[in-house]
């Protein structure tokens, strides 16, 4: 949990604050903003000082979570205590022992850093930024506000603030637009800038290149001369130990430099798996920000912006309904439209509801099937951003346990199956703890409203 230095008395006033806030708080937003925070409490309770890693997160955490915080405080040591947001000083990135050297690729040499290049002849830089994804053509709403933000900031004062950018967030949410539209909007300003977009997998091939073909020199050359480097699905490094040394190596370079890099993930930093720890703190010292699935407004616009830019017209209540029925993400959307506009010509007809529903119509009867258990548990997973498999598995974080005793409401709630049939679909457990997951998601349900939107919208979708 964070970091805290203080006495017994103080440290369980301090965890039980944040036990309260991880119950009411959304998990991605209790893991980007609360999480990290350092916090000491003084002995006799006359002060707790929360230090935040820069400035745009002190000034985020002091608008939305300070007075809840000094609620919290206040109700659970029974006397009002003043509460103070700094920054927390910054620490001086010293040198590590190199990673393993195991290598993902049988048969591969080690490194030859000073190796000739094969291929002597110049190649033109190729910056792979698509032109059409600016921030001009990016939707926003409130679950990407904070994002645009941060990344618009990023595009117009290189290098200074929030450097490493890390999004995260579920998959088709505009985590790859976002990044685009920054180089796009860098390029504009600074045309001889020198920008890189590239997919982690890509890098890792690099890499693989780089050592069979003993172009080392060249490898550094590119990568470590940029002045953005805009890297997607960051997860993707897992488990390439030397990858990722070369990566660490790219990043410390790039930021001695002063030169930016912007990431993505599936997850936040500490999160991510099979990631060597010291690549994760440098993922986590800039600015972390999730990217939400849209809401339905927001889902809404990007249906009639995506219209208009396909040269056709759409009617408000038809984006109405299909946003009500594509719910998950931006690229189903755009999947959604392209299916109605394709329809709507070859049909020669207007686009209305019945057109809509008549070319969704695969779309929606999949989800007017009956709901099934394996449905929810897919749901579920993908609302809170964990794996089906921890649905049931024998992990008991709170990250993993509460999404899991959800799900088992939810099978109890919207299915025909018993208590036992549902145990034995959640990983072979007894029908008791079953029970207890109903009972208890039922009754905080009634008090906690967090919960219960939270629950309205796994129910509305599950219902389709």
């Amino acid at each position: 949990m964070s970091a805290v230095s203080v006495s017994d008395a103080s440290h369980d006033l301090w965890q039980n604050c944040v036990d309260h806030l991880a119950q009411e708080l959304p998990e991605q937003q209790f893991n980007t903003w609360i999480r990290p925070l350092v916090v000491n409490v003084a002995p006799d309770l006359s002060k707790v000082t929360v230090q935040v890693g820069n400035r745009f997160k002190l000034d985020w955490v002091r608008a939305q979570y300070a007075a809840r915080i000094s609620a919290l405080l206040e109700k659970l040591s029974g006397q009002r205590i003043p509460l103070e947001l700094a920054l927390a000083p910054r620490e001086i990135p010293t040198k590590s022992a190199p990673m393993v050297r195991s290598f993902e690729g049988a048969g591969v040499p080690g490194p030859a850093h000073s190796a000739v290049p094969e291929e002597s002849a110049v190649i033109p830089f190729k910056n792979r930024i698509n032109t059409a994804l600016t921030f001009d053509t990016l939707i926003e709403g409130t679950a990407n506000r904070m994002g645009r933000a941060a990344a618009l900031h990023v595009a117009s004062s290189l290098g200074q603030l929030y450097n490493p950018l890390f999004i995260y967030g579920g998959v088709g949410l505009g985590k790859t637009h976002l990044m685009h539209a920054i180089g796009n909007k860098l390029l504009a300003d600074n045309p001889a800038a020198k920008v890189l977009y590239i997919h982690a997998e890509q890098f890792v091939s690099d890499v693989v290149k780089a050592y069979q073909r003993k172009t080392f020199d060249e490898f550094k050359e590119r990568y470590h001369s940029l002045d953005l480097l805009l890297i997607d699905d960051v997860q993707f490094l897992a488990n390439k130990d030397r990858t990722q040394e070369e990566f660490f190596n790219a990043f410390e370079a790039l930021l001695t430099k002063k030169s930016h890099i912007v990431m993505t993930s599936d997850t936040y930093p500490k999160g991510l798996t099979d990631i060597h720890e010291r690549l994760v703190s440098r993922f986590d010292s800039g600015l972390t920000v999730a990217i939400e699935p849209p809401e339905l407004e927001m889902r809404v616009a990007i249906l009639l912006r995506k219209a208009e830019t396909e040269g056709t017209t759409m009617p408000e209540e038809v984006a109405f309904f299909v946003a009500k029925n594509v719910r998950s993400n931006v690229r189903e959307l755009e999947g959604a439209l392209r299916k109605i506009l394709a329809y709507s010509r070859f049909n020669h007809k207007e686009i209305s509801i019945q057109l809509a529903r008549e070319a969704l119509r695969d779309l929606l009867s999949i989800q007017n099937r009956q709901i099934s258990v394996e449905n929810i548990q897919k749901t579920v997973a993908d609302y809170y951003k964990i794996k089906v498999a921890d649905m049931y598995s024998k992990k008991r974080p709170a990250s993993i346990a509460r999404p899991r005793q959800i799900a088992m409401y939810l099978a109890k709630e919207l299915t025909q199956k018993s208590l036992p049939e549902s145990g034995e679909l959640f990983g072979g457990r007894d029908h008791t703890t079953v029970l207890h997951a109903v009972r208890k998601m039922s009754a905080e349900r009634q008090l906690m409203s967090e919960l219960n939107q939270q629950l309205h919208v796994l129910e509305q979708t599950l219902k389709g």
